[in-house]
């Protein structure tokens, strides 16, 4: 009986269909379960983010026991060490190459002629297998390409070192005896194991596979969750009932298949960072421990930053340790986290000292000494109340206006002689700088987190 490889791509589907990624949690939780049930090989969604892509798949690999990890290798020799990377530490490791070889694809995707598909082909099957032993050819949108070329591919992936060779239906409309009439000539025209992607858009995904393992299929494409795709469950059920009358059989565990991918499925999050524009209206932030630097990037996005890398970095670390201490933080504790953590620019501006009066008789007047490049500078101004006075001395010192976008006032510690913070969010040239201060005095409080946000001004413009 003929042993059919089973290749788990639920990462890669749902990474296609989701507007925003998966949990970390959750893409480990979903390795771990095709893991369990015995999959044969799992793979990993092609990389988008590469430093953060990098360590939840490095942990992914590591984690693994059993199965092959797979990951796409991109379009260049950078590309493929890239995805190396990924998966080197893995006991079972596999660089895939996946490529269309339809000709409108080719060329809408790619925007270059069969000939020079061949090519590439050939070299990014070269240049995977000087990295890793086991690399795979996966033809994507097979069903709508000439058979000459794709066979023709076919044979040049296996001459450069393929030991695998997949036929995708990634259109979705192809009948079963179509599906199978195609395996049967790649199997005939190469000499290594040929597995088959095949799409449950026309409800015919089962009949599909089964009609492909007759016609010698050696592997099957499948997911434990997602649209147009050949479903694991269904396609064990449909092995358990027929494999003596097709010959065949898989690694999967039919007994806990189902309660097994109920329980995962139930673990994914479905709601939380629907859209931008969702969460742009609602204001709903809300990260914790789980949350990935990608939903934290996105989270700034919504307050209106447009943070570095290296300040998305900062910032996410700030956020780590803030969920040590409590479950998660929402809005306002993230723009804190923002202000304290991103960007920390010189101090040009120092504050030196400053006096106010306030009465309900007569608008507050304050006096602010800044000093710059060991230059003393003052300014005194009117406004309504003690901190809007100050502001308006700050902008005499300077010489000019800064929009005031936000200022939060809130206690850190509790009793008479509490800390208060202080946060001023700036904008200049469309972009927001927010500054921090933190004092006993809460005008102190908030000079300084003005001076702290002009700093960052400064510093960027310089």
């Amino acid at each position: 009986m003929n042993k059919i490889k089973i290749s788990d791509v639920t990462l890669k589907k749902l990474s296609m269909e989701r507007e925003v990624a998966l949990l970390f949690r959750e893409k480990t939780a979903i390795a771990a379960c095709a893991d369990a049930l015995g999959a044969d090989a799992i793979e990993l969604a092609p990389i988008k983010n590469l430093r953060e892509d990098t360590i939840i798949y490095k942990t992914i690999a590591q984690n693994v026991q059993n199965a092959a990890v797979v990951i796409p290798v991109g379009f260049s020799a950078e590309d493929v060490a890239a995805a190396w990377e990924c998966v080197k530490d893995a006991k079972k490791p596999r660089l895939q190459i996946e490529v269309p070889v339809s000709t409108v694809q080719m060329e809408y995707t790619y925007h270059i002629k069969a000939d020079k598909m061949i090519t590439k082909i050939g070299e990014l099957t070269k240049t995977a297998k000087e990295l890793c032993t086991d690399v795979e050819f996966s033809a994507l949108d097979a069903t709508r390409a000439d058979i000459d070329f794709l066979i023709n591919a076919a044979k040049e992936a296996e001459a450069n070192g393929a030991g695998v060779i997949t036929v995708c239906d990634d259109a979705g409309a192809s009948l079963p005896q179509e599906i199978a009439t195609l395996v049967e000539k790649v199997k005939t025209a190469v000499n290594i194991p040929v597995y088959v992607q095949v799409s449950d858009r026309i409800n015919m995904g089962v009949a599909s596979a089964v009609a492909a393992i007759q016609k010698g299929a050696d592997g099957l494409k499948c997911a434990m969750a997602g649209k147009d795709i050949l479903l694991t469950g269904e396609i064990s059920d449909a092995l358990n009932a027929c494999s003596t009358e097709i010959g065949a059989e898989t690694n999967l565990n039919s007994t806990k298949i189902h309660a097994s991918i109920d329980d995962m499925l139930s673990n994914i999050n479905h709601e939380a960072y629907e859209t931008e524009s969702t969460v742009s209206e609602k204001k709903k932030i809300l990260l914790d421990s789980d949350s990935t630097i990608a939903q934290l990037a996105q989270a700034t996005r919504v307050l209106g930053y447009d943070l570095s890398d290296l300040d998305c970095g900062n910032v996410y670390k700030a956020l780590m340790q803030v969920c040590e201490k409590k479950d998660a933080v929402g809005a306002k504790e993230l723009e804190a986290l923002i202000a304290s953590s991103a960007m920390q620019a010189p101090s040009t501006y120092h504050l030196e000292n400053y006096t106010t009066t306030s009465s309900n008789l007569m608008s507050s007047i304050s006096q602010v000494t800044l000093k710059c490049n060991d230059e003393i500078i003052s300014g005194v101004s009117t406004g309504d109340g003690p901190i809007d006075s100050a502001f308006r001395a700050i902008e005499q010192c300077i010489g000019y206006h800064y929009e005031l976008d936000d200022f939060q006032v809130q206690s850190v510690t509790e009793g008479k002689e509490a800390l208060g913070s202080a946060l001023v969010r700036l904008r200049n040239n469309g972009k927001l700088y927010s500054g921090n201060g933190i004092s006993t005095d809460i005008v102190a409080a908030s000079i300084r987190a003005y001076i702290n946000a002009l700093n960052k001004i400064v510093f960027e413009e310089a």
